[in-house]
């Protein structure tokens, strides 16, 4: 993306999106942006239980970033 936007001011997501959506890898990989306009709730808290009825599966790729919570227990 770096060079796509180079120079370029982003002033709004629309702007982000058109220089994202233009990025590509030199074999011919392309970009599929999709803006999430939902809302979150700060400081939203997790179930008391979570940790107890679900795994969680880390990516072999990037585990800290990816990961999957899979309903079940331990």
């Amino acid at each position: 993306m770096r060079r796509a936007s180079s120079g370029v001011p982003l002033e709004s997501i629309e702007t982000a999106k058109h220089y994202i959506e233009k990025t590509e890898t030199t074999t011919g990989l392309k970009v599929v942006v999709k803006i999430i306009d939902t809302v979150f709730e700060k400081g939203r808290k997790y179930a008391a239980d979570f940790k107890e009825r679900m795994s969680i599966q880390f990516d072999k790729f990037l585990p800290k970033w990816n990961y999957t919570a899979v309903p079940g227990g331990k």
